[in-house]
């Protein structure tokens, strides 16, 4: 039996999307994107062209819902079925878009760079639990105009996983649209076969920018993935309390899903968010508070309800080190999320309110991850009813340690986390701490990377032609 863990009784979820239906006809949401504002009009909603403002009619809402797939799925770059978003199933995948990087040997916080890009992808090909890649880290010392695409490039160049990522600007969504056909081939072979998943944020409260709108709309067209991560901050941009939050959450979630709809019927969209809790002593985000991810495996369970994949930023750290607080912080998130059943979870290796990445830490994680996929196929009998001639075995040899029952069963029943997980009973052994251990595996995985060889000569080229050009003088060359 597979354990499952909830906080919202059927009564309430009910409730939830019912509010934010009112929400979203009575109070509407600001759309700063003309386009999309006249079409809007035309489906017959009230549109203030003046504010920017309008109200979504809970028939539209539904109708939109209604187009919406179930499922997601998502092929590495050689074109290989690799993930599928639906029902319960589980993938991990690190947390995204870190302006810092956690320097172990300082050890500090530091901006990120172009060389902790490339390790990071180098990194994540070898981490057997970390199911999809993402753009994690923004790299300061690449011109503004390409700290988006060049992520896509780099991930694209030394990985083959499925990429989680988005892009930070309108021109930067058209080159990172251009180097995912050079991989494809063609929209309809993209639309077929997507690598990559975009994320579009609407900002609390009720608002969506020209950009994630114009972003939602554009990867509706060409049938890229979107998932949706809503921010209810609890208490500062959002109502303190966690189902207030969680009937913004849902509003702001619907309203990003009509503009999906009616920009491409059917486009495939993923039920998410990153919602945190505002820490009135320290003026500060909290996204790995117990409430936050409590919030994350609630509007899960509302996303399941109204039959759509899920997706959550949970499973990270707000500490600034590879601490005990990180350990556990990480390790809850990311128990809780699979016990929810959330389809992509987002945030291993992620530290200090998601904007600092630990390579050590995402080693870590990967374990975590393991862990988290053991736990999720629960406890059933192997070879153990009737057990008379197990302990019959038992009373007589006094251990099972070689016993066939032991030899067949250990790894099914078992999991074996890798050398990042200390369990030496040694007391003569060198000490070595966490991030050591950690920092060990990270440069043997480093080293142990070999280039993907899965695009064509063809492909290549059109990807590297591409970044030249939004690249203009800066190189890219790696």
């Amino acid at each position: 039996m597979r354990p499952r863990v909830s906080f919202l009784g059927e009564d309430l979820i009910a409730q939830i999307i019912d509010e934010a239906y009112q929400l979203l006809e009575t109070r509407g949401v600001n759309l700063n994107h003309d386009l999309l504002l006249g079409k809007l009009s035309d489906l017959g909603c009230r549109v203030d062209a003046q504010r920017r403002w309008v109200w979504l009619p809970s028939e539209l809402v539904r109708e939109c819902l209604a187009s919406c797939p179930h499922e997601v799925r998502l092929w590495n770059t050689a074109g290989t079925a690799y993930g599928d978003l639906s029902g319960d199933a589980v993938h991990f995948t690190p947390g995204s878009a870190a302006i810092k990087m956690l320097d172990p040997s300082a050890p500090a916080m530091r901006l990120a760079a172009v060389a902790d890009m490339l390790r990071f992808c180098r990194l994540v090909e070898g981490l057997e639990h970390i199911d999809f890649s993402s753009t994690a880290i923004v790299p300061s010392d690449v011109p503004e105009q390409i700290g988006d695409s060049i992520r896509l490039y780099a991930l694209l160049k030394l990985t083959t996983k499925p990429i989680v990522t988005g892009a930070f600007s309108i021109a930067g969504f058209d080159v990172m649209t251009d180097l995912q056909l050079a991989v494809r081939g063609t929209r309809e072979a993209l639309r077929a076969k997507p690598f990559a998943m975009f994320s579009c944020c609407p900002t609390s409260p009720l608002k969506w920018s020209d950009v994630t709108s114009d972003n939602t709309m554009k990867c509706a067209q060409l049938g890229i993935p979107v998932e949706f991560i809503s921010m209810p901050l609890a208490g500062l941009a959002a109502p303190v309390t966690l189902v207030g939050c969680l009937i913004q959450h849902t509003a702001e979630t619907l309203s990003g899903i009509v503009i999906s709809q009616i920009s491409n019927p059917g486009a495939p969209i993923v039920y998410g968010g990153s919602p945190g809790t505002f820490d009135m002593r320290t003026m500060s985000a909290a996204i790995a508070s117990l409430e936050a991810q409590m919030l994350a495996c609630a509007y899960a369970e509302i996303g399941k309800r109204l039959g759509l994949p899920t997706q959550a930023y949970i499973g990270l750290s707000d500490s600034r080190d590879l601490d005990g607080q990180a350990g556990f912080e990480s390790g809850t998130g990311a128990y809780l999320a699979a016990l929810a059943g959330i389809n992509s979870v987002s945030g291993p290796g992620m530290l200090y309110f998601e904007s600092c990445l630990s390579l050590e830490k995402l080693v870590f994680d990967n374990e975590i991850c393991g862990m988290a996929k053991r736990l999720l196929r629960g406890i059933e009998p192997r070879e153990d009813l009737p057990s008379g001639g197990l302990f019959d075995e038992l009373l007589r040899e006094r251990t099972l340690l070689a016993s066939d029952h032991t030899l067949r069963n250990f790894r099914l029943d078992h999991f074996i986390p890798g050398p990042t997980i200390n369990r030496t009973q040694n007391d003569s052994a060198p000490y070595v701490t966490l991030t050591g251990r950690a920092r060990a595996q990270v440069e043997s995985l480093v080293a142990k990377h070999q280039p993907p060889t899965v695009l064509g000569a063809d492909q290549t080229r059109e990807l590297e032609k591409v970044m030249k050009h939004a690249a203009g003088d800066y190189r890219v060359d790696f």
